[in-house]
C-alpha cells in the first residue's frame, strides 16, 4: 500500500449487524473510503451450517474483490468469523481480513465467578473456538445463549421500536444470566451492539457487558498502518461511502433510511 491508497475498506455482514463497527471505524478514520456490504440474500447466517457459510463468504469476497479491489475486508459478523475467517485467509492470502471475535478475553479477566455469559447465534456459541478462548484466558465456564429472535428483532423491528420494546427485548436474557450466576456478558453477535445501552442498563450493577467494537477498530488501524495505507482526514480526494445490498430486489424503505442515517450512498449493483 501507499500513503494515498484510496481503495476502500469493506465491512461485510448478512444484515445491519456490522453497521456499528463500520460507523465506529469511520468516526475514527473519516478519510477512508468505505463499503458496507449487506448480504440480505443469505440473511441470517446463524441458521446455516458452517460449510454453507464458508461457501457463501468465499463467493461473496471473491465478487467484492473483483468489483471494488478493497485494501482490507472486515467480517463484521461473529458467525461469519468463526465459520469462515481461517478459510478466507487461506484462499485470499494477499488480502488483509479482520474478523470480529467475541470479547472473551477481557470478560474472562474481569469475571469473579468465572461464569461467562455469551449471547449470540447458535452457530457462534456452539463453535469450539469459543470454548477454546475461555480455556485460554480462564479457565472459565461458558454459558451460551442462542438468541435468533433477538437478531430478527434488531434486523426488522429495531428502527421503529419504542424504548420500552427495546428494554423488553433484552430483559429476559439478563434474568437468565443472573440465574446462572454469570457476572459478565459478552455480546457475541454484532447485531446486539444496537442494544448495547439497553443491555448495560439492565445488567447493572452486577453484570458487566463486553463487546469488541473498539478493539476491532484498533486492529484495522494497525493493519493499515503496517502497510502504510491508512488515510488521514484531509488527505485529499472525496470520500466515497457505499452501502451495497446483494440480490436483485430494489431496496426497501428501511434500507434507504439506514443509508441516509449513515451518510452512505445506497446501491444494488446486481453482481453481488
Amino acid at each position: 500500500m501507499s500513503d494515498m491508497d484510496r481503495r476502500p475498506v469493506v465491512f461485510l455482514d448478512s444484515g445491519i449487524g456490522g453497521i456499528p463497527y463500520c460507523s465506529n471505524f469511520h468516526l475514527c478514520n473519516p478519510g477512508e473510503n468505505l463499503i458496507y456490504l449487506a448480504d440480505r440474500v443469505n440473511f441470517p447466517y446463524g441458521e446455516k451450517t458452517g460449510d454453507e457459510i464458508a461457501r457463501i463468504l468465499l463467493n461473496l469476497v471473491d465478487r467484492i474483490i473483483k468489483k471494488a479491489d478493497p485494501k482490507l475486508v472486515v467480517l463484521a459478523c461473529n458467525t461469519a468469523t468463526v465459520c469462515g475467517l481461517k478459510i478466507l485467509r487461506g484462499h485470499f492470502a494477499s488480502l488483509p481480513i479482520v474478523g470480529t471475535v467475541p470479547a472473551i478475553k477481557p470478560a474472562a479477566q474481569a469475571s469473579k465467578t468465572k461464569i461467562i455469559g455469551v449471547l449470540g447465534t447458535g452457530r457462534t456459541i456452539n463453535d469450539p473456538y469459543i470454548a477454546e478462548l475461555a480455556n485460554k484466558f480462564g479457565p472459565c465456564a461458558i454459558q451460551g445463549i442462542a438468541a435468533p429472535k433477538l437478531v430478527d428483532f434488531i434486523e426488522k423491528e429495531f428502527d421503529t421500536a419504542a424504548a420500552d420494546e427495546k428494554i423488553s427485548a433484552v430483559r429476559g436474557y439478563i434474568e437468565r444470566l443472573r440465574a446462572l450466576r454469570a457476572d459478565v456478558l459478552v455480546l457475541g453477535c454484532t447485531h446486539f451492539l444496537f442494544l448495547a445501552d439497553e443491555f448495560r442498563r439492565e445488567a447493572a450493577p452486577d453484570i458487566q457487558v463486553f463487546d469488541s467494537i473498539e478493539g476491532i477498530t484498533r486492529r484495522i488501524e494497525t493493519l493499515l498502518d503496517e502497510d502504510g495505507g491508512r488515510l488521514r482526514a484531509g488527505s485529499g480526494g472525496p470520500v466515497e461511502k457505499l452501502l451495497l445490498l446483494t440480490g436483485a430486489a430494489p431496496p426497501d424503505s428501511a434500507w434507504k433510511r439506514r443509508a441516509e442515517n449513515m451518510g452512505f450512498t445506497l446501491s444494488v449493483p446486481g453482481d453481488l
